[in-house]
């Protein structure tokens, strides 16, 4: 009853009485008198030139190179040099070795011997070639044996570089030649394959099955090729495990893990690496980098290392060094028919699909790849060098890589001259690679976690 009553006649009269309120209000607005408008108050505010302060510490980069290069010398620095050049002088060995034996089966007609033998086993032509490589490889792996114990062995153990006793180097030594053989008895067939098929145009089917059977290898070398030498575990949960993954997905790489390799087993060189080819990424860090490097060492490294995976480093160096090995095979090519032509009676060779000139073909491939390693070096050397400005920016540890590139400098030599490295060096020198770390240091020293170091080295 009460809410009726209020709904039908007090509830009205309340909005009425609001109303004139609200009228009354409006009505004495309107008598009051009316001010003209007038300019708000101006406070003048003085205005000063603040002084201007130069917080960015000074930073010499040629000197801290200097500084840094120093470290290293003296009895040190003449190690460094002798092992490293004495490798200039092992290539052109190599090559004259290489040649050698070479020459002594096609002179001999050992090659020649071993063709005819395979051809009255099978008169299927991949069982005879698969025949042959097998006698192929095992005579120049075992001809060369003296240089490989030499190289791989005797000079390591002088250098101190070597961990390894005699009978640990040759079971990987066999190792290596297992493969070896393996891959030789798969690719060599289809390569005279195609060499039937093509005709003159065999050094273009040549190179392309070359490529891509390296492609196959870079899928598969760090799942099943790269355990046959050493050890591959996880690096245990650690604060270098957390910020070596913190850095690898801040950078977009799909690993979610980090392997531990045993390369102290073999070896005192450090180093680390990112490896795999399509869907096969792993990170690796080596034993010894994990030893003798810092934690901001190892960071560092592994900044470069990523460097090579984001930057797409593997189909750079496969569509640079496949345009290499398309040239290697027109040199063989016309090598070899070069070489035929006036010597291939003598050696019973008849024409390229002849499995019998493979040491021929050797040979020329050989002298190809000895006088482009200016070339190649130097494509492998800008990749690297590239590597190097993505760790730095990754990882922000310039003084860390500059103190990796003198331990590295236990088997590469600090300072060579601009020739000698563009000719010889397959990664920058110990001098290019802290100049450069010092010239981003430089353009970074006023940020907060760099000035710290501004007095380093």
């Amino acid at each position: 009853m009460i809410s009726k009553l209020f709904a039908g006649v007090i509830a009205p009269i309340l909005v009425l009485v609001i109303l004139a309120l609200c009228g009354a209000a409006r009505a004495q607005d309107a008598a009051l008198p009316q001010l003209p408008p007038h300019a708000a108050p101006v406070q003048q505010v003085q205005m000063g030139t603040l002084p201007t302060l130069d917080t960015t510490p000074s930073f010499d980069a040629e000197a801290a190179t200097k500084a840094y290069l120093a470290k290293v010398s003296g009895a040190a620095r003449a190690r460094s040099d002798a092992y490293f050049e004495g490798g200039y002088w092992l290539q052109l060995v190599d090559l004259i070795y290489s040649l050698t034996v070479a020459g002594l089966l096609l002179w001999l007609q050992i090659s020649a011997r071993i063709r005819d033998w395979a051809g009255g086993i099978t008169r299927n032509h991949s069982y005879q070639v698969m025949i042959y490589a097998a006698c192929y490889v095992a005579i120049v792996t075992v001809a060369g044996l003296p240089l490989s114990i030499y190289e791989g062995f005797i000079r390591e153990h002088a250098f101190g570089l070597s961990n390894q006793s005699f009978v640990q180097w040759f079971a990987d030594f066999a190792i290596g030649f297992a493969v070896t053989m393996i891959a030789s008895l798969v690719i060599l067939p289809v390569m005279y394959a195609a060499i039937r098929r093509a005709g003159r145009a065999w050094w273009i089917w040549g190179a392309a099955i070359t490529i891509a059977f390296f492609i196959v290898f870079l899928v598969i070398y760090p799942v099943f090729v790269a355990p046959l030498f050493n050890h591959y575990s996880p690096l245990p949960d650690s604060p270098l495990k957390k910020d070596i993954l913190s850095l690898a997905r801040a950078n977009g790489i799909p690993a979610d893990n980090v392997w531990l390799v045993d390369a102290s087993r073999q070896s005192k060189r450090i180093s680390a690496n990112v490896s795999g080819f399509l869907g096969t990424t792993r990170i690796s860090l080596n034993d010894n980098l994990l030893k003798q490097g810092t934690h901001d060492e190892v960071l560092a490294v592994m900044g470069h290392e990523m460097g090579h995976y984001v930057m797409g480093h593997t189909t750079r160096l496969l569509l640079l060094m496949g345009l290499v090995a398309i040239a290697g095979f027109a040199f063989m090519a016309w090598g070899f028919n070069l070489s035929v032509a006036w010597f291939g009676g003598a050696w019973q060779v008849r024409e390229v699909s002849d499995m019998a000139g493979l040491p021929l073909l050797a040979a020329w491939g050989m002298i190809f790849l000895f006088l482009a390693t200016p070339v190649t070096n130097t494509i492998v050397r800008t990749t690297e060098q590239q590597a190097d400005y993505f760790g730095v920016n990754a990882a922000r540890k310039p003084d860390a890589f500059a103190t990796v590139a003198l331990k590295l400098s236990t088997y590469r030599k600090l300072e060579p001259g601009p020739c000698e490295e563009a000719i010889f060096f397959d990664h920058p020198s110990g001098r290019t690679r802290i100049h450069t770390m010092m010239v981003w240091k430089k353009e970074h020293i006023g940020d907060l976690d760099i000035r710290d170091t501004a007095n380093l080295p």
